[in-house]
């Protein structure tokens, strides 16, 4: 039989529906107007009898789920590999009511808070798990050098640091250059345009400089590192690697979180001396401070150790943006708009983390008084 066939039989309980012949992606069009008529009378079935079924795959399987969610309705006739399939395919199916209202009022409220505090909880859990796993591989790595991937180690760190090297610096350069403008602009009022120099050397070397090379590097390595282990969970390229026996944490994880470790503190260096040149072109370009003036008072004004506060915090930026965003790229389920939604979540959470840790460590070293 190469037709499909749907009869409604109604009854006081709601009716049955009975569906005969092959219910298959290539017949679907042969009953879509007795689905769409079936739809629109909102009546409540009772039940679905595909006894009479002589085909069934994945596109009939998505109609009787569909059918069942709209209109109700128990399933019969089934044979266990047809029902086996019919599972699979519900389970595939999105739960959320793509259009209409969000239900309104106090109890439905209180029930998206609840829900919303167990995936967060969720969410933490799985985190810190992840965190810790990747602290073991990488200390099972320096452990065991000869099991670190030591060609991928190197790959990450050219496209996480010598790539990112113009436009670090760029950044750093425009902000020694407003710094020193505003700063000007400012303590000019005051006749101290002379501590321009200390505001520029200690807004540099201490915060802004690793901070915002942290923050670019987490929209662009952190993204990068999520959307490649985002696609390659979506196209099960992880699974392969675990039925071949390898480690997806060795091979993917601890590669770029040690790329990162080792390159930020670099990067960070590296804006930090384009913010000080920046700064001092600005002095002589609006002050008419000459560079060796500039640089003579930064020696000896400016203490080393507002440059060993911002290189401290570079680790900790570092393993934070890779830990978050590898951790995302495993999250990533079913489809492409997952890979989207992971990678903007891991931007998110690594700039909020990097800006945590920053005021963590502000707060510690001003109790320590340095």
């Amino acid at each position: 039989m190469s037709d499909v066939t749907i009869k409604w039989d109604e009854a006081p309980d709601g009716g049955s529906v009975i569906v005969e012949g092959r219910l298959c992606t290539d017949t679907l069009s042969q009953v879509e107007t007795s689905l769409s008529a079936l739809r629109k009378t909102g009546h409540r079935l009772a039940r679905i009898d595909l006894s009479g079924l002589s085909g069934f795959d994945t596109g009939g399987a998505w109609v009787v789920t569909d059918l069942q969610r709209q209109l109700g309705g128990e399933i019969d006739g089934l044979s266990p590999e047809q029902l086996s399939l019919l599972d699979t395919v519900t389970r595939a199916m999105p739960n959320e009511q793509e259009d209409g209202e969000l239900p309104r009022g106090f109890v439905p409220m209180l029930e998206r808070l609840g829900r919303g505090t167990y995936a967060a909880r969720d969410g933490i859990l799985s985190f810190v798990s992840f965190f810790g796993q990747t602290i073991i591989c990488i200390l099972g790595s320096l452990i065991r050098p000869w099991r670190l991937r030591r060609a991928s180690l190197v790959s990450q760190m050219q496209i996480v640091g010598i790539s990112a090297v113009p436009i670090v610096a760029l950044m750093g350069f425009l902000i020694g250059i407003v710094l020193a403008f505003q700063g000007v602009a400012q303590l000019r009022q005051f006749g101290a345009e002379i501590f321009v120099v200390e505001l520029i050397a200690v807004s540099v070397l201490r915060e802004l400089g690793i901070l915002l090379t942290a923050i670019i590097v987490a929209g662009r390595s952190g993204s990068a590192f999520t959307a490649s282990i985002g696609s390659m969970k979506v196209q099960e390229e992880i699974d392969a690697m675990r039925t071949l026996g390898l480690d997806p944490m060795e091979a993917l994880v601890v590669p770029r979180v040690l790329a990162l470790i080792i390159m930020l503190p670099v990067l960070g260096f590296i804006a930090n001396m384009s913010g000080l040149i920046g700064g001092a072109l600005m002095n002589l370009a609006v002050l008419d401070v000459s560079l060796e003036r500039f640089a003579t008072r930064l020696v000896e004004t400016t203490s080393v150790k507002n440059f060993y506060v911002g290189m401290i915090k570079a680790p900790f930026f570092a393993a934070t943006i890779g830990v978050v965003a590898c951790w995302q790229g495993m999250q990533v389920r079913g489809s492409a708009d997952s890979v989207g939604q992971k990678t903007t979540a891991a931007v998110v959470q690594s700039i909020f983390l990097v800006i945590l840790i920053d005021a963590l460590f502000s707060i510690f070293f001003s109790e320590l008084g340095i």
